[in-house]
């Protein structure tokens, strides 16, 4: 049975098990599914002020809390205790044109040339995590929402904002991909 979890699976089962979420936690619950509104939920628990954005009751969504603390839990779980034996599978073209912008380690989940301490301290480190990390918690804000609560949530409510917002998401990911990625890994 470990053998099995340490191995990856089709993309279906996991698309199967996301999709399965929403129903469940309408079922249980009455409760949409998302993760950027519990970033909402820790600053009105954690940092008390006088903003009305924060002066809510945010103990009536202290669920979405035990959610995200399940996601942090069952990610190191994960990379430590069900990691892959087999190195990350990358495509050699793909391979190909990392190594010509100069990322080279394909051990990790993650190119430790540029997501790391040091690769922090570089000019393209800095945007991909410090720009990027603003830029994706602004759009979120920005939306409404994450690729979650809209992406998932949403579209099964059917809500056209959702659609709009995915299909920003979508395009938005397809520029950053082609046009806008390989002019940040040349610096």
């Amino acid at each position: 049975m470990i053998d099995m979890l340490r191995h990856p699976w089709h993309w279906s089962i996991a698309g199967i098990l996301i999709g399965l979420t929403v129903p469940i936690l309408y079922v249980i619950g009455n409760k949409p599914f998302g993760i950027s509104s519990s970033f909402r939920h820790v600053c009105a628990a954690c940092i008390p002020s006088g903003a009305a954005y924060f002066s809510y009751n945010w103990r009536h969504e202290i669920w979405n809390l035990f959610f995200i603390a399940g996601i942090i839990i069952g990610g190191y779980i994960g990379a430590t205790a069900l990691k892959n034996p087999e190195p990350i599978k990358i495509e050699a073209s793909t391979q190909q044109q990392l190594q010509n912008s100069g990322v080279t380690d394909f051990g990790q989940l993650v190119p430790t040339d540029i997501f790391s301490w040091q690769g922090l301290m570089t000019e393209r480190g800095f945007i991909l995590i410090v720009v990027g990390g603003f830029l994706v918690g602004f759009g979120t804000r920005y939306a409404g929402g994450c690729t979650s609560g809209h992406s998932i949530t949403g579209l099964s409510n059917l809500q056209l904002s959702s659609l709009v917002a995915t299909i920003c998401f979508m395009a938005g990911g397809f520029l950053m991909t082609w046009l806008i990625l390989p002019i940040i890994l040349k610096l």
